[in-house]
């Protein structure tokens, strides 16, 4: 359709990397116009953990918009909401034993991180938040303050203060605690380092490169927190929902984050959905004192609750997800080992993973390479050097291993010498 070219912003990027108009999806799977199917590794950038039009969620979803039910409520209470704050503190919050409040924020995850930086200033009396290398935690001016990508920070227009950038785990090398650096300038008060409002933290770096902060640098993170008298805010909106295979991706860890915030997949249905939950003692606002016209989308509670009664009132569907994880993790082991020539790496933890191809050049040619086969699949990292499996958690076994089957081919192409290159195959499955 020329319509895009002709009228729709140059800001579009998915657009670009994969140049198609598509028109339906189902699962783990897209069609464009033509008829042409892929396999989605991408899933709406951790929107569609349950896949494109889950069944389940869409039959639930179409029943509440024929009877009429709620769509947009403000910040009302409606019997939508009510049920999903009930499934969610009796599936989620209890079992874990987490006392939290609720914050309905707009409905995007940088909306949620907005509330949590200024819920955390409002309690502490502090300005600046401690935020670490790589990390991203939105395009909003406040949450982009957060952000290290210079990508996203330089389109700002206007400084971006209020934070102050710390190393993640392993920024300095594998053998270097950088907790005890941050220990370090919060006791020394020469430092420089204002005393901080909290920390906000992501435990799976994604747009960052797919690092993973290990679990011993987690809780000693959690543990400088407290000795310094300072919140630790949790960014879970990427990682969390069962990316990594525990519903909350710090689980693992033991932590108890004093603020945690989440979207993304949490609607269940790929429908705008963010939540900040915070300690009881933190729920200091006053009414309307963080605002938004669309707070309440009913739509999104339903399929929220929907998503949580189906997949998280046991542990089988966590099991499944370490299961494909521990799967995925050998599999890339043996596409680097094979053609990595000593450069590539695996990186991630669960669902959340990625081959760290060196530079961006080599993971561009591999990503649109595995696009040409049926493959949708994107890049991340600074210098866009990783490419990102994303799959949603409902992928079948066979379309898992056919999805990594493509990337291997396409790595084996792009790594192998110009006259090794076998003629290219072509993975489109029409209807």
């Amino acid at each position: 359709m020329k319509i895009f070219d002709e009228i729709e912003s140059e800001v579009q990027s998915y657009a670009r990397a994969f140049p198609r108009i598509f028109n339906r999806s189902k699962g783990e799977f897209m069609w464009d116009e033509d008829g042409n199917q892929y396999l989605d590794f991408l899933a709406g950038a951790g929107t569609l953990n349950y896949g494109h039009n889950n069944p389940i969620f869409k039959d639930i979803l179409l029943d509440y918009i024929q009877n009429d039910g709620i769509t947009h409520g403000l910040d009302l209470h409606t019997k939508a909401k009510g049920e999903f704050l009930e499934v969610f503190n009796e599936k989620i919050l209890k079992p874990r034993n987490m006392e939290y409040m609720v914050q309905f924020t707009g409905p995007t995850g940088t909306n949620a991180v907005e509330a949590a930086m200024k819920v955390a200033r409002n309690v502490t009396g502090q300005q600046n938040i401690v935020t670490f290398t790589n990390g991203f935690h939105g395009v909003s001016l406040g949450a982009l303050a957060a952000t290290g990508n210079s990508h996203h920070r330089d389109a700002a227009g206007v400084s971006l203060t209020g934070t102050h950038r710390m190393p993640y785990d392993g920024y300095l090398g594998d053998n270097i605690d950088t907790t005890e650096y941050l220990d370090k300038v919060l006791s020394d008060s020469s430092s420089g380092i204002n005393s901080p409002a909290a920390v906000i933290v992501e435990t799976v770096q994604g747009e960052g490169g797919i690092n993973v902060a290990s679990i011993e640098w987690l809780q000693n993170l959690q543990a400088v927190c407290r000795k310094h008298k300072i919140l630790l805010i949790i960014d879970d909106i990427q990682a969390g929902c069962g990316r990594t295979g525990d519903y909350f991706s710090f689980e693992e860890a033991g932590i108890e984050p004093d603020i945690i915030t989440l979207s993304k997949s949490l609607g269940g249905y790929g429908l705008p959905f963010a939540l900040c939950l915070m300690k009881p003692e933190l729920d200091q606002w006053k009414p309307g004192e963080h605002n938004g016209t669309f707070r309440g989308n009913n739509l999104a509670f339903v399929t929220a609750k929907a998503a949580i009664e189906t997949y998280w009132s046991d542990n089988k569907f966590s099991d499944e997800i370490k299961r494909k994880g521990q799967y995925t993790s050998e599999r890339l082991e043996s596409i680097v080992a094979k053609y990595g020539d000593g450069n590539f790496n695996t990186k991630g933890r669960g669902m959340f993973q990625g081959i760290n191809c060196v530079n961006g050049d080599i993971a561009g040619k591999i990503t649109r390479a595995a696009f040409k086969k049926g493959l949708i699949i994107e890049t991340s990292g600074a210098d866009d050097q990783i490419v990102k499996f994303f799959c949603p958690l409902v992928i079948t076994d066979d379309s898992l291993k056919k999805g990594i089957d493509i990337v291997e081919e396409a790595v084996r192409e792009v790594c192998a010498k110009e006259d090794e290159i076998p003629e290219e195959k072509i993975y489109f499955e029409t209807e």
